[in-house]
């Protein structure tokens, strides 16, 4: 397969979607469905199941709190919900403006981490599957999954945009001045201040994700070759 000349690399949660306001919708629901003892519980699973498996798994958190409470009929409600959520109205605001922007000069493929069912959908309903073209890519952790990105979408150049400053640094590592690595400013992981005292700076910095209609692709390339951040 040719390369292309530029392949954009595009996250999912709090870089394209505000995935805190959907925690915090369904913080909600949960709380009206079991209880804050309960809705607290959920969460307690949750981040003990996300530390081993390595990503957010809410339908295996809801699973194992069945596991517990097999007499809790509000599971299943809270099942519909996940499923039905109305992901594409947390969309931010000129996420699809920008992966039109881009797409005027190279293929756009989503690239998150996330479980088998959940994830998928919510790329789905937001209408973000649509709009790549199908293009999404969905592994337990991307930065170890570089071979396999290139092996579907050959380029010669990559722009991967990422609210999360670790996963910009370890890819950067990785493809130097191959790639360029924008920050987009959103979510509590873009203004977690211990994070970003960790990591080097991106190539490029943005407030939100609508900012990149603002830039040209030779900008964007150059920021990329004039920055070789090969170590975390």
């Amino acid at each position: 397969m040719t390369p292309a000349p530029v392949v954009f690399l595009i996250d999912v949660d709090n870089t394209l979607l505000d995935n805190d306001r959907v925690i915090v919708d369904l913080k909600r629901h949960l709380s009206q469905a079991f209880g804050s003892e309960s809705q607290a519980r959920y969460w307690a699973i949750f981040e003990r199941l996300r530390d081993e498996l390595g990503y957010a798994d809410y339908l295996g958190a809801l699973q194992r709190y069945r596991a517990e409470n097999p007499h809790d009929a509000h599971f299943l409600q809270t099942s519909f919900y996940l499923l039905d959520y109305p992901f594409a109205n947390r969309l931010f605001p000129g996420s699809i403006d920008a992966l039109e922007h881009l797409g005027a000069w190279g293929p756009t493929v989503i690239l998150s981490d996330g479980d088998v069912v959940f994830q998928p959908r919510k790329i789905e309903r937001s209408g973000l599957f649509e709009a790549v073209a199908g293009r999404v890519l969905i592994y337990i952790h991307k930065e170890q999954d570089l071979a396999d990105v290139e092996r579907r979408f050959p380029a010669e150049h990559y722009v991967l945009i990422d609210d999360k400053l670790r996963i910009l640094t370890a890819v950067k590592h990785i493809w130097g001045t191959r790639l360029t690595t924008v920050f987009p400013r959103q979510g509590h992981y873009a203004h977690d201040a211990v994070a970003l005292a960790a990591y080097p700076a991106p190539d490029v910095e943005i407030a939100r994700i609508g900012d990149l209609t603002t830039f040209d692709l030779p900008t964007l390339i150059a920021a990329g070759k004039n920055s070789d951040r090969r170590t975390p």
